[in-house]
């Protein structure tokens, strides 16, 4: 028997789209099973078994048999950077770089194809690279040639400017900014190419020629069109740059959006009421396939990059301060948008950035709005605030891979030293805060981290990269269940997104949003499910991926 949305009305009504011989995973705790899915227009008309199928079925209804393949809910990244992202995710690829001779050999080699002019790029630089050194363009300038060149750290918090782009930008000595991004400079104020946080490398990245809107657009349309074959339906996306929302209405004057995006725009230090009050108006534009629907504060910076808010300096004196040169600015703009109805979203890695970001929601003015807050990675927490996000109503959006990837279980990474083993075992702390009962979202920081949501699953459940059996768990007993995992990018990210009632499970009404497997994620070995197909990808009713 099947269930049926609003059946008095629509015993009549056709199917658009069917899908059988299917798994069906709903994520329903009334019907956690099924093996056939009816969609009419955006929306789920019909959960049950094939026997269903004839009451479905019209004269122009698709069916789409799915061969055993397993059907959940469609997977929603909770933390991307698509539109901002193409401008990082520019020039040579680094991150398979360990070393600096690796280093030298890809920019030499990049600095050979590059036109006269122009300028060598670069993204996904490991800080591990340089080792016990400081970041400085010394010790690459040689293969550059004298050209100017800008390389994105992996973090995308911080980058290195040779000299020749430092010359270009006029970079000639420190700068104050209205946070605490810096011009790192050696002992005789001489830059060293090393610019952390946003206000510092804007100074670099404004100078650097853009690209053409009509190959921007072209580029976002393919990004979108191969994450959704990884099985994406939506992401949240954690950025507004510059013409992001134009570039996305122009996308969509052509075609609809591969992937439905929730839009937060940044809230900078400094902001004052007019900008805070722009912030609001913004929150009513949105197209087809997406919305404005938050705003993005980030209290502190990068463990990496000596940028974090930590409750103890890091060993190397470094990450002892919020980026907000005052905390209390930052308290005020978030209580300012809360009372205006508008949900915030806050990048916190430190403790001490943890820490305020919850005493913060937790002193919201008596009778501002019930709004879902959210804080964003979360990479070292002390054990007094992990009950605290269930308490206050408080998501928990994190990233797997962020630990998987660079961070190592001996500690003999970048991030582990810095932090020291007591904080580092503290590290992406996942299983205790779904245990404690907070919601918790997952996603994967692209262009930080790769965005194929099946790696970011698999990491979740091992503590490792996927692929890798031979890596060492990093804190084990933080895994996830295959069930928590799935969660995160389905009801706990609808939950984070404010669109439980209408998303992320398989049931009557609900967006037909949906992922077809090859295997199933519930049962499935995570390294099989990292490698396995994805059959179909349905985002509000429309296929955006068929193998």
């Amino acid at each position: 028997m099947s269930a049926s949305l609003t059946p008095r009305d629509h015993r009549g009504a056709a199917a658009d789209l069917v899908l059988v011989g299917a798994n069906v995973r709903t994520l329903d705790r009334a019907r956690p099973g099924a093996g056939a899915v009816a969609v009419r227009g955006d929306v789920i008309l019909a959960v049950g078994e094939a026997a269903d199928v004839r009451d479905w079925r019209g004269p122009h209804t698709e069916v789409v048999d799915l061969g055993g393949a397993t059907l959940t809910p469609g997977l929603v990244d909770a933390h991307l950077h698509p539109v901002s992202g193409l401008e990082m995710a520019v020039g040579a690829d680094l991150s398979a770089c360990r070393d600096l001779d690796q280093l030298r050999t890809v920019l030499a080699h990049t600095a050979a194809r590059t036109p006269p002019g122009g300028w060598v790029r670069g993204w996904g630089l490991d800080p591990n690279v340089f080792g016990d050194r400081h970041v400085t363009t010394d010790l690459v300038e040689d293969a550059l040639g004298g050209a100017p060149a800008y390389l994105l750290m992996f973090d995308v918090h911080s980058a290195l400017a040779s000299r020749r782009a430092l010359e270009l930008a006029g970079v000639a000595g420190p700068r104050r900014f209205a946070d605490r991004s810096k011009v790192v400079c050696d002992a005789y104020c001489r830059p060293t190419g090393h610019l952390l946080e946003m206000a510092a490398m804007s100074l670099v990245e404004r100078v650097i020629p853009a690209e053409p809107l009509q190959a921007r657009r072209d580029r976002l349309r393919r990004l979108l069109s191969d994450m959704a074959a990884t099985g994406l339906t939506g992401g949240h996306v954690m950025d507004c740059q510059g013409d992001s929302l134009d570039l996305l209405t122009a996308l969509e004057d052509g075609d609809d959006l591969p992937l439905r995006l929730r839009i937060a725009p940044f809230c900078l230090p400094g902001a004052d009421r007019d900008e805070l009050e722009h912030l609001v108006r913004l929150q009513r534009r949105r197209g087809r396939d997406w919305q404005v629907g938050a705003v993005k504060f980030m209290i502190d910076g990068t463990v990496d990059g000596g940028t974090a808010w930590l409750e103890e300096p890091d060993t190397h004196g470094e990450s002892a301060h919020s980026l907000w040169l005052d905390p209390a600015d930052y308290t005020a703009a978030v209580h300012h948008l809360a009372r205006a109805g508008v949900p915030t979203v806050t990048h916190a890695i430190g403790d001490a950035g943890v820490r305020h970001t919850l005493d913060t929601l937790g002193a919201l003015p008596p009778g501002s709005p019930r709004l879902l807050h959210r804080v964003e990675h979360i990479e070292t927490l002390a054990p007094d605030q992990v009950p605290r996000f269930a308490a206050l109503g408080v998501i928990a959006s994190m990233q797997p891979t962020h630990c998987t990837d660079y961070t190592r279980a001996d500690h003999g990474d970048n991030w582990s030293q810095r932090l020291g083993d007591q904080r580092a075992d503290r590290g992406w702390a996942c299983r205790d805060l779904r245990e404690s009962g907070a919601t918790l979202a997952l996603g994967s920081d692209w262009p930080v981290a790769p965005y194929d949501p099946r790696a970011v699953l698999a990491a979740a459940r091992l503590r490792r990269p996927a692929g890798a059996p031979d890596a060492v768990p990093n804190q084990p007993a933080q895994a996830l269940t295959p069930l928590m995992a799935i969660e995160g990018y389905t009801t706990h990210a609808a939950r984070a997104a404010g669109e439980e009632s209408r998303s992320g499970r398989i049931v009557p009404g609900h967006r037909a949003d949906l992922t077809a497997f090859a295997v199933d994620p519930l049962t499935a070995p995570p390294d099989e499910l990292a490698q396995a197909d994805i059959g179909l990808t349905v985002s509000g009713g429309r296929i955006t991926h068929r193998a």
